[in-house]
């Protein structure tokens, strides 16, 4: 799959945004581009993209297709290595297959049965369209509303693309497996899959692996976009860790340790992280991601309450791939259509 020219995205932007891309959107566009392919980070290999059962050339491609919805799909690494250092930090990958329901089954490299999983899309850099207009200090606020969410299905994230005029270059899928998150990169500009920043520059014993549930109280966080890109990346970073100095994270990232320190002490102010200052280690503050406050019994003695209701993606992704009751945290048993155990999904009307 070839390169998409800031010509094509330029095409695309006009065809979403119709009127409001002038000359002053087309420019931050081209900066935004420029930017982005400036920086652009070590790939494992190019991906094939397939929605709908049709093979497209790039995602912006699916984007200037009305028809394409992205409801099934797949994703297919075209050449994968065999050496295994290009894995360093993640789960080796042949091809990640999505369908209707917002699943998705995880195909390895190693030819074994595929590991059926939730699958999330996480917005990364991209570029919203703003007018002359939109840029106004009391016209900001409006136009970043425009964009209802960065977390969801690979449909949800499409619809969001499109009504919102957003460009993305980058996205984060998210697999949530019964055990743990599986998070891959895609350079949408390019079409490929990215190596972890980790990779080579952080030893592979100090990762930590968190359940799928913290990943999914961390991905709803990331989610709103409140965070910078910098400070977004820390933290995920973080919270696979039992811990990390700001030196460790400059080296990461090959940034200047200045911007870095900037990034960690926006995440100990938002607490997000806390800070040891005996040691200079920043860590995640894990309670932040929980569903239940640190302390709480496992089974709530009183009846959920309403305000505990939430939507079936969350419900789906919070349950750990079926494993528990996202409320109560109680086992339940397998099924397409388990959300909540017997006296959760009764009390929220959903039995």
């Amino acid at each position: 799959m070839s390169t998409v020219s800031s010509v094509e995205i330029e095409e695309i932007a006009r065809q979403l945004a119709k009127e409001r891309f002038d000359d002053h959107a087309a420019r931050g566009l081209a900066r935004a581009y420029e930017e982005f392919v400036g920086r652009r980070r070590r790939a494992v290999g190019p991906v094939v993209l397939s929605v709908d059962g049709k093979p497209y050339p790039s995602f912006y491609a699916v984007l200037a297709d009305p028809t394409a919805k992205f409801a099934t799909g797949e994703v297919r690494l075209e050449r994968p290595p065999a050496s295994p250092g290009d894995w360093e930090f993640l789960q080796p990958l042949e091809k990640v297959v999505f369908h209707d329901d917002g699943s998705a089954d995880l195909h390895g490299t190693d030819g074994g049965a595929p590991r059926r999983a939730i699958a999330r899309v996480l917005l990364r850099e991209h570029y919203v369209v703003r007018s002359k207009a939109d840029d106004r200090p009391e016209a900001r606020s409006v136009a970043l509303a425009r964009i209802p969410g960065l977390l969801g299905t690979l449909e949800q994230g499409t619809t969001i693309c499109r009504a919102a005029s957003v460009l993305p270059f980058e996205v984060a899928i998210l697999l949530y497996l019964p055990e743990e998150r599986a998070r891959f990169e895609v350079d949408v500009v390019h079409s490929t899959l990215l190596c972890d920043p980790r990779a080579g520059r952080l030893a592979a014993a100090r990762r930590v692996r968190r359940t799928s549930r913290i990943a999914w109280g961390l991905d709803r966080k990331l989610g709103r976009g409140h965070l910078s890109l910098l400070a977004t990346r820390c933290l995920e970073i973080l919270v696979e860790s039992n811990g990390l100095t700001g030196i460790d994270l400059a080296h990461i990232f090959g940034g200047v340790r200045e911007i870095v320190d900037s990034a960690l002490k926006s995440l100990v102010e938002q607490r997000y992280a806390a800070f040891d200052a005996r040691t200079g280690t920043y860590r995640a503050r894990l309670d932040e991601f929980l569903p239940v406050a640190p302390g709480a019994p496992a089974v709530p003695v009183s009846p959920v309450r309403p305000e505990l209701r939430t939507s079936v993606q969350e419900l789906i992704a919070a349950a750990d791939a079926r494993a528990v009751c996202p409320l109560c945290g109680r086992p339940i048993p397998g099924g397409p259509h388990v959300l909540l155990c017997d006296d959760c999904a009764e009390q929220v009307g959903l039995s």
